[in-house]
C-alpha cells in the first residue's frame, strides 16, 4: 500500500485564491496526498498568495516563514499572485524550495516529484503575456456554499493595479464548460454557489459570449437554491443583469460594485472606467428594482493628489447613496504602476484618519440597513460555525442572523422572523423573533 503523503494549503487574498486552491487540494489528493490542516505537521506546504497590497505581501512573507519554523524540514511551494510579481524576493525567504508563478501553481504536481529541501530554491514565474489558458475551479469543503472562478485576468489598467502584472489578460472558458464546472460544484451538496474572477463583469471577452447570456443559463440549469455575484464593475453590471436578477428566483439580491473614490479627478486619475454618475445610477436602479438589496463598496483613501476637498466629495457621496456596507483600503504603493509616480503623496495620519471616516460611516450604514430588515420574514441558509451557543446563517439579501446551535440545521434553510440587530457577536447580526 502506498504510504499517502501529507499536504497543508494557506490561502490568503481574494475568493478566486480560494477556489484554486481548492481545486489544487482535489487534485493533489487524487495523486497520493493526504490534506491536512495548516497547524499540524506535513510533508508538503502549499501557499498560495495574495499582493494586492504591501500589507499583503507582509502577511504572506509571515505565513511562509510559520510554515517554515514548525515544519523545517518539510517541503515549501510558495505560488500564486506574489510569486508572480516577486518571484526572487519570495525566493530569498530561508527554506523556501519552489516559487510558482499565478499560471504555473496549476502545474505543481510535475514540480514536486522530489520532496527533498532545496539549496537553491526552483523558481518558475512566466510572462504574463504567455497567460493564454483558462484553468477552471472551484471551492469544496464548505458544505453551504462553493466559489466557482468563471473568469480570470484584466484587461483593464487601472492606475494603482498590479492585478494585470499578476493574472494577464481578460479570459474565461465557454458557457458549455462553465456549466460543466457548475454542474460539478453542486453536486457537493452546497446551496448556495458564488461567482468568482477578477473582472467578473467581463466575462465572455475571450468566447464572444457575456455575463448576462452566462447567468441565465446558470438559472436555469445548476440545480442549486442560490447563486451570488461576487464583485462586479459599476460600467459593466448591466441594466439587463439588474433587471434579470430582480426577476430571478436563484440569483440573490446583493451586490457588491467597486466605487474606489466619489471624486470624478480621482477617478480620472485612477483610470477608472466610469464616473460617479455612473456608479449612483447602477445602485439607484438596483434599488429601484428591488428595495431590499444589499450593495456594498469598495473605496480606496488617500489616492496620490486626493485632498481633503476630493474626500469630503466621495464621503458626502456615499452617505447620500443607500449603501449597506463598505469595504476601506488604504492606498499602498506597488511598484511598476503609473500611482508610484504620482505626486503629492498622502500623509498616512490623513490615510488613517480618512480610512477610519469611512470605517465608521459603514458601521452606520451596515447599522440602518440591518434595522430596515427588522419584521421581515426571510431565507437563512445556516452555516457550521458555534459561538456562545449560538449558530450563524445569511439571508439572500447577506444579512447574518444569529439562532440558536442545532447540528441538524447546518446546511439547511429556514424560513424565520428576523428580529434587531446584536452586537453581542464577531459582527452585527440579527436575532429572530
Amino acid at each position: 500500500m502506498i504510504q499517502k503523503k501529507k499536504v497543508a494549503f494557506y490561502t490568503l487574498g481574494c475568493k478566486l485564491n480560494f477556489s484554486e486552491t481548492s481545486s489544487i487540494a482535489r487534485l493533489m489528493g487524487n495523486h497520493d496526498y493526504e490534506r491536512v490542516d495548516f497547524d499540524e505537521a506535513a510533508d508538503v506546504y502549499v501557499i498560495n498568495t495574495c499582493s494586492v497590497t504591501e500589507t499583503a505581501d507582509r502577511k504572506c512573507r509571515n505565513i511562509i516563514r510559520k510554515a517554515i519554523t514548525q515544519s523545517p524540514h518539510a517541503f515549501v511551494a510558495v505560488v500564486g499572485c506574489y510569486s508572480q510579481l516577486k518571484p526572487q524576493e519570495v525566493a530569498m525567504i530561508p527554506g523556501v524550495d519552489i516559487v510558482l508563478g499565478t499560471n504555473d501553481k496549476f502545474d505543481i504536481l510535475q514540480y514536486l516529484n522530489k520532496l527533498e529541501k532545496r539549496t537553491v530554491p526552483e523558481v518558475h514565474s512566466c510572462e504574463t503575456n504567455d497567460f493564454e489558458s483558462f484553468h477552471p475551479s472551484f471551492s469544496a469543503g464548505d458544505r453551504t456554499r462553493a466559489f466557482l472562478k468563471v473568469q480570470d485576468g484584466c484587461d483593464y489598467q487601472c492606475t494603482y493595479c498590479t492585478i494585470p502584472i499578476a493574472r494577464g489578460k481578460s479570459r474565461n472558458n465557454t458557457i458549455e464548460k462553465t456549466l460543466i464546472e457548475a454542474h460539478e460544484a453542486a453536486k457537493a451538496g452546497v446551496h448556495e454557489i458564488v461567482l468568482t474572477g477578477i473582472n467578473l463583469g467581463d466575462f465572455g471577452r475571450s468566447t464572444d459570449e457575456n455575463f448576462h447570456q452566462l447567468i441565465e443559463k446558470l438559472d436555469a440549469e445548476i440545480p442549486v437554491d442560490r447563486f451570488r455575484i461576487s464583485s462586479i464593475e459599476p460600467n459593466l453590471i448591466s441594466n439587463e443583469v439588474i433587471q434579470f436578477c430582480s426577476q430571478s428566483k436563484k440569483f440573490v439580491p446583493h451586490f457588491h460594485i467597486p466605487l474606489q473614490s466619489g471624486s470624478d479627478k480621482i477617478l480620472k486619475l485612477m483610470k477608472r472606467r466610469y464616473l460617479r454618475d455612473v456608479f449612483a445610477n447602477r445602485i439607484h436602479y438596483i434599488k429601484e428594482l428591488m428595495p431590499n438589496a444589499c450593495i456594498g463598496a469598495d473605496v480606496i483613501v488617500g489616492f496620490p493628489t486626493e485632498t481633503d476637498a476630493d474626500f469630503e466629495e466621495t464621503y458626502q457621496f456615499l452617505q447620500d447613496l443607500p449603501m449597506s456596507y463598505l469595504h476601506v483600503f488604504s492606498f499602498s504603493v506597488r511598484a511598476n504602476t503609473p500611482a508610484a509616480e504620482l505626486n503629492p503623496f498622502v500623509k498616512e495620519i490623513d490615510k488613517t484618519n480618512r480610512s477610519k471616516k469611512l470605517h465608521q460611516l459603514s458601521d452606520k450604514k451596515r447599522l440602518e440597513f440591518y434595522q430596515s430588515q427588522a419584521d421581515t420574514t426571510q431565507l437563512v441558509l445556516f452555516e457550521s460555525g458555534e459561538e456562545k451557543g449560538m449558530m450563524f446563517g445569511r439571508t439572500e439579501n447577506y444579512v447574518k442572523v444569529a439562532y440558536p446551535y442545532d447540528k441538524e440545521l447546518i446546511n439547511k434553510t429556514l424560513e424565520l422572523k428576523l428580529g434587531i440587530p446584536v452586537f453581542d457577536y464577531d459582527e452585527l447580526c440579527m436575532n429572530v423573533i
